[in-house]
């Protein structure tokens, strides 16, 4: 396979790492390391990708919600992808960096909400255009995540990628339901939310 690639600049010495730009090629991706492993999400959920630095803490939060960072002015809650995963957290490193991320989530009255979230990763390696013929199905089992969070297997140069499907990673209803029982509530089993 002959994948197309676009190297992912670094602004020396600014927060700014890469300002993504979307194009109607929704078969690109942005890949990146985490834990030894390469992951890749579709480009047009990146927003920007940012050195780690100055993120604020939150008490009582789940080990995978790192906290939050002011980005122009927007409070944006930081997610470990590694943590996410069911992992220990993600060591900071000199490449580590956060992804912002748009994220839509669909209202009771139908009408969509937008939110940026960022995720930790170990470090960013490359936008990469993987055809469709290219992609397999997740695998049912022996994955290192769980087998929803898995949108396909990109082929690139001989290895595989895995494709997130970042709605399901990213999922504010669940990671707020997760929250909820971190800070000690219980479930509602009817309503599947949390009743604090």
């Amino acid at each position: 396979m002959n994948a197309q690639t676009q190297p992912v600049p670094a602004k020396a010495g600014g927060a700014v790492i890469a300002k993504v730009v979307a194009g109607a090629e929704s078969r690109q991706y942005l890949t990146f390391q985490l834990a030894g492993e390469m992951y890749a999400l579709r480009i047009l959920n990146v927003k920007e990708i940012i050195e780690y630095g100055s993120l604020t803490e939150i008490p009582m939060m789940p080990d995978f919600i790192r906290g939050v960072i002011n980005l122009r002015g927007a409070v944006v809650p930081v997610v470990d992808l590694s943590a996410r995963f069911g992992n220990r957290q993600t060591e900071i490193g000199r490449r580590t960096c956060i992804v912002i991320i748009e994220v839509s989530d669909e209202q009771e009255d139908g009408s969509q909400m937008r939110h940026d979230i960022g995720v930790v990763v170990d470090a960013v390696s490359e936008v990469l255009e993987i055809p469709a013929g290219e992609i397999e199905p997740a695998p049912s089992f022996g994955a290192k995540i769980r087998a929803d969070f898995i949108e396909g297997m990109g082929k690139v140069d001989g290895r595989f990628v895995i494709i997130l499907d970042i709605r399901r990673v990213l999922s504010v209803d669940e990671m707020a339901m997760l929250a909820g029982v971190a800070q000690g509530g219980e479930t509602n089993s009817d309503t599947g939310g949390y009743a604090g």
